[in-house]
């Protein structure tokens, strides 16, 4: 089939736009490993900054990450089952608290923290610890565990399912893990990406609740720009790339279709 010419201007439109959105961040990147910025990579390429960075940063860069691993847990923990209720038991108050559980995603993230520094800010210990990051962490990501779960669950026929494995014998519980969880798989390793990514990259709420013991990676990144040398702050942010670029393939390759779902027929012949 013969190509004309819209589809050639696309495709320079479409690579003018990556280029747009790439060259920025690969500059950056490669100022973390200069020597000098202002002299270019003519001034040689060294690791110096970065480790310098390790050296500064490094319980900020921890502290993010266990601060992502724990918000996963809690929102996948209180996130599915929720999504159960709201698809199986649709009512005016199950709507109702839908509203009130997004409320987080549009109220922005200084306000949030400030109505929990207005609330909780009184508890010292409580204050300065990372449980207060992690609150408003999970507040803030609940809803998109919450949301994609449930897209997932209202597409399968999860009345039949239950239905056939409770005729089997299965208890509740034994339907929702080894029925309704391992269908609905997809749609948490989806939730599951936004959730990590977001807790990772969240600044404007973490601003507002860190203390100088409880700085993140992205306030420290905030912090390396703003009082440290540009090579420094270009290494911050190439070690932040490094951390979550794998990240992100690994969980788009898991979110992938074509696993392999349990239905109760799949139930009866393992029990």
């Amino acid at each position: 089939m013969r190509r004309g010419y819209s589809f050639y201007a696309q495709l320079g439109l479409t690579v003018l736009l990556c280029l747009f959105i790439v060259v920025p961040i690969v500059m950056s990147a490669l100022a973390g490993v200069t020597v000098n910025i202002f002299k270019g990579v003519s001034s040689g390429l060294t690791l110096r900054w970065i480790f310098e960075v390790w050296d500064l940063y490094a319980q900020s860069i921890l502290l993010s990450l266990w601060l992502a691993v724990a918000c996963l847990v809690v929102t996948t923990l209180a996130g599915v089952p929720l999504a159960y209720v709201l698809v199986r038991r649709p009512n005016r108050l199950t709507r109702m608290f839908e509203e009130i559980l997004t409320l987080p995603v549009a109220i922005p993230g200084l306000a949030l923290a400030l109505a929990l520094l207005i609330t909780y800010g009184g508890f010292g210990s409580f204050r300065s610890s990372w449980v207060f990051i992690l609150i408003g962490h999970v507040l803030f990501t609940l809803p998109f565990m919450v949301r994609s779960v449930a897209a997932v669950m209202s597409a399968m026929d999860m009345k039949t399912l239950e239905e056939g494995a409770a005729s089997l014998g299965a208890g509740f519980w034994h339907r929702f893990l080894h029925v309704i969880v391992p269908n609905a798989m997809p749609g948490i390793l989806a939730g599951a990406l936004m959730v990590v990514t977001l807790s990772i990259g969240e600044f404007n709420l973490t601003w507002m609740l860190h203390t100088p013991l409880t700085k993140t990676l992205p306030v420290g990144l905030a912090d390396s720009y703003a009082s440290m040398r540009l090579e420094i702050g270009s290494a911050y942010t190439l070690i932040f790339f490094v951390l979550i670029m794998p990240l992100l393939i690994a969980m788009q390759m898991l979110a992938r279709p074509g696993k392999k779902r349990h239905t109760a027929s799949q139930l009866a012949e393992d029990e």
